[in-house]
């Protein structure tokens, strides 16, 4: 189990160089059903490693002329913002419940990344011509508070949002709006870690294990990204998370609505070093 999750964490880092977010996505699943965390702490170890991860993936945008900071700065402000509170919330919520609310989530995800072949065409023409509107700018800001929120609770970096949320009203090219993305993904997920901090245990080796293989992948995919069409590798990744999602939901949501016991336990964790397992 050790070794198919280290290989899913070079994946994730993949897919985040590749499509600027989306990767992370499968970190919680990943830390739940195959390393065999409780569902509040994946989520809480998932922050660090897509945080650390995306940040990487971030310098290397930056060296290449990707990375608006304005606007990551801004866009970012408001993530982390909610992110912490979202954290906070978590505390009042099942890990049953998260789980759903993430298998939701991943639903959504599929259906943005399937149908974002429009945005990708259509805007980056005009992105450098038309500069955004206030109210546009202002909307931008409260998609970043919702993004920030989600992350807090379910431990997503919302890629999948914010890149074409700075497209669409930000006007960012779709290059520079991956490079973007990753920058907010760290400020996000390190806020929403911050507000985790004290209420779970974390495995501090295997989080660190984990990480640097996504940080690995996430290298990789940066190059990769040059020799790929993120566009066909996200509306097959979109088809992938509808499957894990509806899978996500059959697990859980007879559990929160009373109808049946606690969902089946994942596997029992893997003996990586630091690994720490606690009852579900």
């Amino acid at each position: 189990m050790t070794a198919l999750a280290l290989a899913l964490a070079a994946l994730i880092g993949i897919l985040l160089g590749v499509l600027g977010g989306g990767g992370s996505i499968l970190t919680v699943p990943v830390l739940v059903y195959v390393v065999g965390l409780p569902p509040k702490e994946a989520i809480a170890m998932s922050l660090p490693v897509v945080g650390a991860t995306s940040l990487v993936g971030a310098v290397g945008h930056w060296r290449a002329g990707n990375v608006r900071l304005p606007t990551a700065l801004a866009f970012g402000a408001a993530a982390m913002l909610g992110s912490f509170g979202g954290a906070r919330l978590a505390r009042h919520v099942t890990g049953q419940a998260q789980l759903v609310l993430l298998a939701v989530v991943l639903l959504g995800a599929a259906v943005a990344m399937y149908r974002s072949g429009p945005y990708e065409e259509a805007v980056p023409h005009t992105a450098a011509a038309l500069a955004p509107s206030r109210a546009a700018l202002t909307f931008l800001l409260y998609v970043g508070l919702a993004v920030g929120v989600l992350t807090g609770l379910v431990g997503v970096g919302g890629g999948f949002l914010i890149v074409p949320a700075l497209v669409i009203l930000a006007r960012v090219p779709i290059r520079q709006a991956v490079g973007t993305s990753l920058l907010v993904i760290a400020m996000n997920s390190t806020s929403a870690f911050a507000g985790y901090l004290g209420t779970v245990e974390i495995a501090w080796r295997f989080v660190a294990l984990f990480t640097a293989v996504a940080i690995a992948g996430i290298l990789a995919g940066t190059r990769l990204v040059r020799y790929v069409s993120p566009a066909a590798l996200r509306r097959g990744f979109a088809l992938f998370l509808v499957g894990m999602g509806a899978l996500i939901i059959a697990q859980n949501l007879d559990a929160i609505l009373g109808h049946a016991p606690a969902s089946p336990a994942p596997a029992p964790a893997p003996s990586a070093p630091g690994t720490v397992t606690r009852p579900g």
